[in-house]
């Protein structure tokens, strides 16, 4: 896997903005103007947001006149899911162990409950 590729994934979705542009990209290409419109920052600043998301190959521009045109390309995503995929064992495990807790402590209250001792 490539790091570089990986760190820039993450730090293009560390910004609540480009989380949300990619939101918005999400169910289709849409024009600068239209994803600038949704926020209440600065164009510049929206286009720096969508120049980040670019360089991480997060999304694709091209120009239709004189408007850019941007789209998601969620296949780079795939990048980030691989590495935190790598950690479901961990959480299943952490899950399971709460699920047969939680069971336990149940048990313990109905036989509280029904005077049972425990």
């Amino acid at each position: 896997m490539d790091a570089l590729s990986l760190d820039d994934v993450f730090v293009a979705l560390a910004h609540p903005v480009r989380r949300s542009l990619l939101d918005s990209l999400a169910s289709g290409e849409k024009p600068v103007n239209q994803l600038a419109s949704a926020y209440k920052v600065s164009r510049p600043a929206i286009s720096q947001h969508l120049r980040i998301l670019l360089d991480a190959g997060l999304i694709e521009g091209r120009r239709e006149g004189r408007t850019n045109c941007y789209a998601l390309r969620p296949q780079q995503l795939a990048i980030a899911y691989q590495w935190m995929r790598q950690y479901e064992r961990f959480w299943d495990d952490r899950m399971s162990r709460l699920g047969g807790y939680l069971d336990r402590t149940n048990q313990q209250q109905e036989r509280t409950h029904k005077g049972e001792p425990s």
